[in-house]
């Protein structure tokens, strides 16, 4: 949580959104509880102690750091404690997570994390970059405008999809780049997941005496007793493919700010590898929770579709809702500590409680299963449908699945990726699509099996596709809808030669594609129409189409 320039993580300050100068935060005269580190940000509060140029020293202090903010500058200084989930008690243990934290955080924000310099001189008289003897380490990093943080932008209603879409290529990118836990690690491991959330009830509990709070707490804690041995062969399995990875591992809208327009996270977690060696999905979670948290639930499905096809791991989904309540969870706790912390006056320990009764009752909606419901898209190339789709998983919250992009994974392609296949070869080559067909179908399986609704966006022309779509429908007990996607054959060419000149689309069907499907006969049966809505998509608004996709499938628009 955020309290001005501070962050609240698990029950101590320990971050800082650093970057806002003349926060009303600052303190001119502070006190670390350290003498000696009181007479370095003293003397560190004069100008002329930096080599660059500076007109006031800003000052900010959380539990574990003070941070002098000097010009374009900030320099991070961490205290000399110990707090049992860290020791930086001594300078060559303050040294080595100053280190720590630089590299962890130029994994995605190199331009924010400069260096680690040393200070030396004396506590009264410190030189800036001196050499050895160092009396005391600081990481330098960049200054930028509290306004760019994701969480202010969410709450000025400025998040646009654009940046949600960056944000998701950044993160898949990201992960796919860094190390994983080798398969005897006990990161990731089905005992190490359920000691960490059995951990959130025991220390609320602890705290919480009001019996609705308590009779909720126990309903989420047998929720995730339940859950948790209902996906422990799903834990281990992730976790031997190689899912488990040192993640940012504090991943929330407070800790990404938009730099040049590129979604930038930093200030990761470098004290704790328990909390930074985890499941990807664990920490894609904890973004769309943070989503959800602010009412920005289109967003979060935008967030995580986007990220599923760049990534494929769409076999994360079924371990998905045990994370995205975990997550809540995490963040119920830390208000719940605060509320009863010693000293926290009267209206903010309300507002404290308020506030972890939000999050509890958040955890408790996310837990619950959502319908199952399996909709397919039909129609000609043009015809709106990868479009209509997009705006359908977000109204739904449903993943979607795109034969465009399955078809090119099987190859080896990524998305975006030109294959410049002929009509009949690479990607329409014979049996190419009957393996991106029953690819999809096995996906589709998975996501209806974790009690998500299903968006398949391919042509479906051919009746045994449509079939076998809908008896995988019959087989999970889920409602199941075609989308039938109409255009004029003036429109389809329309549509399909400016996607071939943006080439920013996986699809790459273009005019000879077209015209050999609008020489078929791809029309839907008269016995598919009971379980058929159509759909123009030169008339139709895409929320009215989304709107009449959910009445008939029994679900709510988001």
């Amino acid at each position: 949580m955020r309290a001005g320039g501070v962050v609240w993580k698990r029950g101590v300050f320990w971050g800082i959104s650093l970057h806002s100068s003349g926060s009303p935060h600052a303190a001119r005269a502070i006190s670390t509880g350290d003498q000696r580190l009181d007479q370095l940000i003293a003397a560190l509060r004069a100008p002329e102690r930096y080599p660059h140029a500076v007109q006031a020293v800003d000052v900010l202090q959380t539990h574990i750091s003070c941070i002098l903010l000097a010009g374009d500058y900030a320099y991070k200084i961490k205290k000399p404690v110990n707090l049992g989930f860290l020791d930086f008690s001594s300078l060559e243990a303050r040294r080595r997570f100053c280190e720590e934290e630089l590299r962890l955080n130029r994994r995605t924000a190199p331009g924010l994390y400069l260096d680690v310099i040393p200070i030396g001189g004396s506590a009264t008289a410190p030189l800036l970059g001196a050499g050895e003897p160092a009396i005391e380490y600081a990481l330098r990093m960049r200054r930028f405008p509290q306004e760019a943080l994701l969480d202010r932008m969410a709450r000025r209603g400025e998040l646009a999809p654009q940046t949600i879409d960056a944000l998701a290529s950044g993160l898949a990118a990201f992960h796919a780049r860094i190390e994983r836990a080798g398969a005897a690690s006990a990161f990731g491991s089905p005992a190490h997941i359920l000691a960490q959330a059995v951990q959130n009830f025991d220390q609320m509990l602890a705290l919480i005496s009001a019996k609705a709070d308590r009779a909720l707490l126990a309903r989420l804690r047998d929720w995730t007793l339940s859950s948790h041995a209902a996906l422990a062969a799903e834990f281990e399995a992730r976790q031997r493919a190689g899912w488990v990875r040192e993640c940012h591992g504090d991943l929330h809208l407070g800790n990404i700010v938009l730099l040049d327009r590129v979604p930038t996270p930093f200030d990761g977690i470098e004290f704790s590898a328990d909390l930074r060696w985890t499941d990807v999905m664990n920490e894609i979670a904890f973004l769309m929770m943070d989503l959800f948290d602010h009412g920005l639930a289109r967003l979060a499905w935008r967030f995580l579709n986007a990220y599923l096809e760049l990534s494929g791991d769409y076999a994360g989904v079924r371990v998905l809702r045990f994370y995205l309540v975990y997550r809540a969870l995490v963040r119920a706790k830390v208000s719940c500590m605060r509320a009863h912390q010693t000293g926290v006056a009267a209206r903010a320990g309300r507002e404290l409680a308020r506030e972890y009764r939000s999050y509890l009752r958040l955890a408790e909606a996310l837990a619950a299963p959502g319908r199952a419901a399996l909709l397919i898209m039909h129609g000609l190339s043009g015809s709106g449908k990868s479009s209509l789709a997009q705006e359908l998983q977000q109204a739904l919250g449903a993943v979607r699945l795109r034969s465009d992009v399955e078809r090119k994974r099987l190859l080896g392609l990524a998305p975006l990726a030109r294959s410049h296949s002929g009509l009949d070869a690479g990607l329409y080559a014979p049996g190419a699509s009957e393996r991106t067909y029953t690819h999809l179908a096995v996906l589709a399986r998975a996501a209806l099996a974790a009690r998500y609704p299903v968006i398949v966006d391919a042509a479906f022309l051919k009746r045994a596709e449509r079939e076998r779509f809908a008896e995988i429908a019959r087989s999970a007990g889920a409602a199941f809808l075609i989308a039938n996607c109409t255009a004029s054959p003036a429109a389809l060419r329309r549509r399909v030669a400016l996607r071939a000149r943006a080439a920013s689309d996986a699809s790459e069907a273009g005019l000879e594609v077209l015209a050999r499907q609008l020489a078929a006969d791809a029309a839907l049966a008269v016995d598919e129409a009971g379980h058929t809505l159509t759909l123009d998509t030169e008339q139709s608004t895409a929320a009215a189409m989304a709107t009449a996709a959910a009445l008939r499938l029994g679900l709510k628009c988001l």
